[in-house]
């Protein structure tokens, strides 16, 4: 598994986690939404720990330097 995220990619992800957290937390979204965004969530935080995410790998995408 070779990295693919660059850090403004992991940047957005975590940052588009964050916004998520929020809106759960404010109680914007609940119900199947909350559920669903929760999980989407969950995946942004963890491809960026991982700084690999599986879905550029089919068309060789990265966003780092020295791939």
């Amino acid at each position: 598994m070779k990295k693919n995220l660059g850090p403004i990619d992991k940047g957005v992800r975590i940052g588009l986690a964050l916004i998520i957290a929020a809106l759960y937390t404010l109680g914007v979204i609940d119900g199947a939404l909350a559920i669903i965004l929760g999980i989407v969530a969950v995946a942004l935080i963890v491809t960026s720990a991982i700084s690999f995410c599986p879905a550029y790998l089919p068309f060789k995408f990265s966003t780092r330097d020295d791939f």
